[in-house]
């Protein structure tokens, strides 16, 4: 294990970003009396741009931009609001490059994921939904004699989209797509923590989207809550922490508004005794440790029988010792760090409390403690058991328990003894053996021999506090943000 994170390849200060712009109504702008705020490079620790700091009088702005341009909207063919998507692809390829190295340098992922990631919003915009397959047609339900009967789907109006810092251009992707090809209009409210990418996004929409269909509000968790809050918004959809999400779900309770909470996972991955460590040892790894632990469908607990326990933790702990960390622009980075100082320190308590609790590091610790930046190395601890912190919450960071067990029954019902329900998976020679058992666990989405598995055409989303709604799932997704009408018309 390196004793100091890999840093860029060149000393030179990175070039300032210019501060970025709210867009409203289709005008870009600052803030009111011109407030802004600092991006930190999480690599670093030090800020390296600064974006506009919105205020309420912005955000009613911002509402009343997206209330004036949702009826035309609403109203326009489905063709053109995937053609508007379409254009909002080009424009972002085009940037494709720019976007990535703001990404890594706001979010702290290395740059080849932050080019995965920017990829796939422009493969989301481009190809998710056809111009020549409207998904959202009215539907009949039954013919008699004399009438016919239809479902219609119908926009519901302003959708306020808050977006988290983990992946923040593919959460925007997420939500624009469906909430405006849906014929919704938006708001979007980016983390504090990674406003950056969201905020040069700002003029792409600007130019793809009829004015005030597209708005863009950086500025603190404060203006988040006031979004929800706001009386004007229809539907408020937020992807972050349980906390927060129970905030926005209380905010909008008093108007009845309608939410979509993608929320926290303390996601599974049973290995039961047939399994093959030597394939499913680096799947679980990467799974655990992709854009270092800061991923809500990421392994964060595996739970592995008694006679496994001790190969799985040392092929789980080769792997970390030999990855790579350091600075996400540098050569070679396969984990950058943390986002932030709090998540990293978070991160650190949770080991300390295994640890005191009877764990013991197998690999990774605190190895950069002191060191410039929020890093934490990939971290493996062994011996560790139910009610130690780091397995019952959610790290949202690079440290894995490995908890054994004796019997597969009791290990099932462990792993759904938790307030969360996103994601879970099982692994195991017999593959029927682990549908049976993956269908047994408490989570949104369930896989055999793999992990974070999904695909367009499923939804996403989780039981019990992991959240409310779906995400993806073509007309699922869709549907989330509009209402159903009945409609009875005479033959």
């Amino acid at each position: 294990m390196a004793t100091k994170p890999l840093a860029r390849a060149t000393a030179q200060t990175p070039p300032a970003f210019a501060c970025g712009n709210l867009l409203i109504g289709g005008a870009l702008r600052g803030a009111e009396r011109g407030a802004t705020f600092d991006v930190v490079d999480p690599s670093s620790g030090a800020a390296f741009a600064r974006v506009p700091d919105a205020s309420e009088s912005d955000l009613d702005d911002a509402v009343a931009a997206a209330g004036a341009a949702f009826p035309a909207w609403a109203a326009a063919p489905w063709a053109a609001r995937c053609d508007a998507f379409a254009e909002a692809a080009a424009l972002l390829e085009a940037r494709r490059d720019e976007f990535a190295d703001a990404l890594t340098r706001e979010q702290g992922k290395p740059l080849r994921a932050a080019q995965h990631e920017i990829d796939a919003c422009v493969a989301g915009f481009r190809g998710a939904y056809r111009r020549d397959e409207p998904l959202l047609r009215p539907r009949a339900t039954h013919e008699s004699a004399t009438h016919r009967y239809e479902v219609h789907d119908v926009p519901r109006g302003v959708v306020a989209a808050i977006t988290p810092w983990n992946f923040p251009m593919l959460m925007l992707k997420n939500k624009l797509l469906e909430a405006c090809v849906s014929g919704n209009t938006i708001v979007l409210k980016p983390s504090p923590h990674t406003p950056l990418t969201t905020t040069m996004f700002a003029a792409i929409a600007g130019d793809a989207f009829p004015p005030g269909v597209v708005n863009v509000l950086p500025g603190s968790d404060a203006l988040g809550a006031a979004l929800a809050a706001h009386r004007d918004v229809a539907t408020v959809s937020f992807t972050g922490s349980v906390a927060t999400g129970k905030a926005i779900a209380a905010a909008a309770a008093p108007a009845l508004k309608r939410v979509v909470l993608e929320l926290g996972g303390n996601d599974p991955a049973l290995v039961l005794p047939d399994a093959d460590l030597e394939a499913a040892a680096p799947a679980i790894f990467r799974a655990a440790m992709l854009n270092s632990g800061q991923v809500c469908v990421a392994v964060k607990r595996a739970y592995v029988h008694a006679s496994r326990h001790d190969e799985l933790v040392d092929r789980l702990a080769a792997l970390a010792a030999k990855a790579r960390v350091g600075d996400g622009l540098a050569r070679g980075v396969q984990y950058g760090p943390l986002n932030n100082a709090a998540q990293r320190d978070r991160v650190r308590a949770l080991v300390d409390d295994a640890v005191a609790a009877g764990g013991a590091v197998a690999a990774g610790g605190d190895a950069y403690a002191g060191e410039d930046g929020f890093f934490y190395a990939p971290t493996i601890v062994a011996g560790v058991a139910d009610g130690a912190r780091l397995v019952d919450e959610e790290q949202f960071g690079p440290a894995l328990p490995v908890v054994s067990y004796d019997d597969v029954d009791d290990a099932v019902g462990r792993c759904n003894a938790s307030d969360f329900g996103l994601s879970a998976s099982v692994w195991t020679s017999d593959v029927d053996r682990g549908y049976e058992v993956a269908n047994r666990l408490e989570a949104g989405t369930v896989a055999v021999n793999q992990h974070m598995a999904g695909h367009d055409t499923l939804p996403f989303g989780g039981f019990k506090h992991s959240g409310l709604g779906r995400e993806g799932g073509r007309e699922i997704g869709l549907r989330e943000y509009t209402e159903y009408r009945s409609c009875v018309v005479p033959r």
